[in-house]
């Protein structure tokens, strides 16, 4: 993925239009990451259709307000419009946080020839390593909306289980505060026994084993590890 933007420039979509030029910044913003390579013009009717469907799209995937943790997902619109001002005004109706390349930049039209882009508008979804995952999702976003990304990170084999929207996490937290707390008592509890079967083991006798366990339980103060 990074070998596609190296010694390029991503420009992030806030108010100062801020600039990703090394190579440091574009690998932490883009390694291990699902990349959506947005290709539009303002001047493309259908387009002006689907950017407001891809921008709650994108939100509800990264946006702190829809999920616990932002998915692991870059959107880097790639303009195809006839001016610097029409992509400026395109650009207002998507995410602060996308990024995209700059209006002279010549390797949007080079983009464009690398991945066969025939119709506007298109998505080609990248998996980290640059190889093609859909080379249009649009019909699937606009069919399943941010369901499709779990597929996506599962071929992709980006296996985040700390993924979850806010309203899943809602309920599955909300059967006990104490939860977490009780699932890590359990994990000290079972990492303490296996430690003890792997002294067992190393020493073979039984007596010496007993008194490893005596001196730990001592040490403890036979008390709860809370």
């Amino acid at each position: 993925m990074v070998d596609l933007f190296v010694d390029r420039v991503l420009v992030k979509n806030n108010k100062d239009q801020d600039e990703l030029d090394t190579e440091r910044e574009i690998t932490m913003r883009l390694q291990n990451r699902i990349l959506m390579l947005f290709f539009a013009s303002a001047a493309c009717e259908s387009c002006q259709e689907f950017a407001p469907t891809l921008t709650d799209f994108y939100k509800r995937l990264t946006d702190e307000f829809y999920v616990d943790r932002s998915a692991q997902l870059v959107l880097l619109y790639i303009s195809l419009d006839q001016s610097e001002e029409q992509q400026e005004s395109f650009l207002k109706e998507l995410p602060k946080r996308c990024l995209f390349l700059a209006y002279e930049d010549p390797y949007r039209r080079e983009l464009e020839a690398m991945f066969n882009v025939e119709e506007l508008p298109t998505v080609v979804v990248l998996r980290p390593d640059c190889t093609i995952l859909i080379p249009n999702a649009v019909e699937e976003i606009l069919r399943l909306g941010p369901d499709c990304y779990q597929n996506w990170q599962e071929a992709a084999e980006l296996i985040d289980r700390n993924f979850m929207i806010n309203e899943d996490f809602e309920e599955k937290s909300m059967r006990s505060f104490s939860d977490p707390i009780r699932r890590l008592k359990y994990k000290v509890e079972d990492d303490k026994k296996k430690k003890k079967k792997k002294r067992k083991g190393w020493r073979g006798g039984g007596d010496e084993n007993a008194e490893v366990d005596g001196k730990e339980e001592g040490e403890g103060g036979g008390g709860s590890p809370w």
